[in-house]
């Protein structure tokens, strides 16, 4: 498309969009006569003049759009990183296949959940956790069991995960675990985790079934916000639990903050065996976390297997 075509493109685009009627419009016959018949200046200038004020901020909008998913051969790029949450998916991006998870994939999985969770999850949300080096390291510090799966579009990227690790009856001999909160010095996340050893202290899985000595904790569910409504989370849910299968462990546990997440793993039949509505965790007297709605409670869910 020649950059002339391609500006008067934006403005139909930006109406369109917007739904107003443009068959008659005088602003769009004039944009398109003026740039068909200064092509030159269109290819020196569209760029610039597409963010610029002689563009409605819809025209600008439209333009980013259509600049970034095509280049100049015409041939589809990758979206921008910086604003691709309303670029739609071609096919080569519904292309999802689900895969391990292994020590070399810490970097694109951080890079992921830097995006997402690390920003969408409520108890991070509510205290407005930032750069956090702490919760990097425990997002990632169960890679090595190569135990946690990864859904990877049709050019290779990284676009949802499940973070899993396995966990072992504690034995009588064993030292008592110690709390998550112990030793952290982001005084955000330390208040997270502080909530996590709460819920440890007051709830035990493995005295609810005491014929079961290892289970599989789903930590960490993650889906690129562009690729909602896929059914990821549940493909990725279904591959651990093949993974869980193969590997003769009897129980899958989650604890869910998010009451999305926990709506997912309710339609995949697990169910909740231990609840914490927020308004009911108190440190001296005071709520701690009181995220916006519909997320009121920590859940612990679990699905059983033989």
């Amino acid at each position: 498309m020649r950059s002339g075509n391609q500006f008067f493109y934006c403005i139909w685009v930006s109406c369109s969009k917007s739904k107003v009627k443009i068959d008659n419009g005088p602003l769009f016959y004039f944009y398109r006569a003026f740039f068909r018949s200064r092509p030159k200046f269109a290819a020196d200038n569209v760029q610039s003049i597409c963010k610029s004020e002689l563009l409605p901020p819809l025209g600008r909008m439209a333009s980013k759009m259509s600049t970034a998913s095509s280049d100049a051969k015409g041939t589809t790029a990758k979206p921008s990183s910086t604003d691709d949450s309303t670029l739609p998916l071609d096919e080569v991006d519904k292309n999802i296949s689900i895969e391990l998870i292994t020590e070399d994939d810490a970097e694109e999985v951080l890079k992921l959940l830097k995006k997402f969770f690390f920003k969408d999850e409520p108890l991070n949300t509510f205290v407005n956790l930032g750069e956090c080096k702490e919760l990097e390291k425990y997002s990632t510090k169960n890679l090595h069991e190569h135990c946690s799966f990864k859904a990877v579009n049709g050019r290779g990227e990284i676009v949802g995960v499940n973070v899993n690790g396995v966990i072992n009856r504690p034995k009588e001999t064993d030292d008592p675990p110690a709390k998550l909160a112990d030793g952290c010095e982001h005084p955000k996340f330390k208040k997270i985790m502080a909530l996590m050893d709460y819920i440890d202290e007051h709830f035990n899985i493995f005295d609810l079934y005491p014929d079961v000595d290892r289970i599989l904790d789903i930590k960490i569910m993650s889906v690129d916000s562009r690729y909602r409504g896929l059914g990821i989370a549940g493909k990725l849910t279904d591959r651990t639990m093949q993974y869980v299968k193969d590997n003769s462990i009897k129980l899958v546990h989650v604890l869910c903050s998010s009451h999305f997440s926990a709506r997912v793993m309710e339609k995949m039949s697990f169910e909740e065996v231990y609840k914490l509505n927020y308004s009911d965790y108190l440190v001296n007297g005071e709520q701690v976390f009181d995220p916006e709605k519909p997320h009121t409670a920590a859940r612990i869910l679990v699905k059983r297997l033989a």
